[in-house]
């Protein structure tokens, strides 16, 4: 195991010239031709796109946001192999409840933003001192501040085991974990993985098949995850079938075009959220940016693709997570598996049903995500 005193502290700081540069392409750009009043229908819009990256180059202010980010504290140790980048987040309140937090693609830590005052120091919002968190935010191998992987191999499995010896490292005896995205995936196997430590786990993304009643006789949720399932395979998938079989090939492209990166991504953050096909209603050009920044200033885009291929190498199991679950669903996430698919693989001690909010959870409806947090923290100290 990594001794504590080899993780150092880390800030960010993006040279000037990297800065000159992404201005530079982004004056620049070239953006492809769109068939007239075609918005959206054969991927991301021109006009949109323009409207953002012009934002980037003439307005986004890349240190505003660093100085934001930079207010946590961050460090960089080795783990198994390869750099971990994390911010590590403590509460003024000495004994609040360790809180391991997980993005997934396209995110970053940049995505919670917005929740760590309310988790870190609830008082300070209105809230109780004893559901309070120190937060622990790890950049996945590959991704943003921990930058390029060395070798293959890094699996949502091997991840999970990276975060387990990270909280260790951190002297976290016990923890609850909490995930989108991939990082509910990667949650997901922490369960099973670190059971001995874990006070249960959060996740927004419950990956799960249909029972057996739901394939001969489907309810009406049951037809809407079947609906979700079909536009993910003849709509919306092509990235991760690109991304899970070549994600060399469009990681050039991505890592050398400010444009084709800000579209590959954004076009998702604007299917999965729930923003009515308006980007603005959930976040603002600041938030995307900033996120999109990251990827483009640590040229993680192909090694942040790896994920889906490492992927379908070492397939996620579906062995039963005995650890108490909680389940927040949002409408306008990827996946949408009803209770009773879950109750197959999970098990669920909390289910929440939100009338909004979509896959960016933490970003778009912060103070649901909070509260659910909150909310079962309580839930666990209770039951124990």
């Amino acid at each position: 195991m990594e001794n504590l005193t080899a993780h150092q502290p880390f800030t960010i700081a993006i040279e000037d010239q990297a800065i000159s540069d992404l201005k530079t392409r982004l004056s620049q750009a070239r953006f492809s031709h769109q068939i007239a009043d075609e918005p959206w229908t054969l991927g991301t819009d021109r006009e949109t796109l323009i409207n953002l990256c012009r934002y980037w180059e003439s307005t986004f202010d890349w240190r505003a946001a660093e100085l934001r980010l930079n207010a946590w504290p961050q460090f960089v140790c080795n783990i198994q192999g390869e750099q971990l980048h994390y911010a590590h987040i403590r509460s003024p309140h000495d004994h609040a409840t360790p809180l391991l937090m997980t993005h997934g693609w396209p995110g970053s830590i940049a995505e919670f933003v917005d929740v760590i005052g309310p988790l870190t120091n609830p008082v300070a919002y209105g809230g109780r001192e004893d559901t309070a968190f120190h937060v622990v935010l790890p950049s996945l191998p590959g991704f943003g501040f921990s930058g390029p992987t060395e070798k293959m191999g890094n699996s949502p499995a091997k991840m999970a085991a990276m975060a387990k010896q990270l909280m260790a490292d951190l002297g976290y005896g016990s923890y609850i974990a909490q995930g989108g995205d991939w990082g509910s995936v990667i949650t997901t196997e922490l369960g099973r993985l670190d059971a001995d430590h874990l006070l249960g786990i959060h996740i927004t993304m419950p990956i799960a098949g249909p029972t057996q009643k739901a394939r001969e006789n489907p309810n009406s949720v049951d037809l809407l995850a079947f609906e979700k399932l079909e536009f993910r395979k003849n709509v919306d998938g092509g990235y991760a079938e690109i991304q899970g079989t070549m994600p060399q090939t469009i990681g050039y492209a991505l890592d050398d075009s400010p444009i084709g990166l800000a579209a590959w991504i954004v076009e998702k953050f604007r299917t999965w959220s729930d923003c009515d096909g308006d980007l603005l209603q959930s976040y603002t050009w600041d938030q995307l940016l900033t996120n999109i920044s990251i990827y483009w200033f640590t040229a993680t885009a192909a090694s942040s693709a790896r994920i889906y291929y490492e992927m379908r190498q070492s397939p996620m199991s579906f062995d039963m997570v005995e650890v108490p679950v909680a389940i927040a669903r949002f409408p306008g996430e990827i996946f949408l598996p009803p209770r009773p698919w879950c109750e197959q693989v999970y098990n669920v001690q909390r289910w929440t049903e939100f009338g909004h909010g979509g896959h960016f959870a933490a970003m778009e409806v912060p103070q649901l995500l909070i509260g659910d947090l909150q909310a079962w923290v309580t839930q666990l100290q209770s039951a124990n």
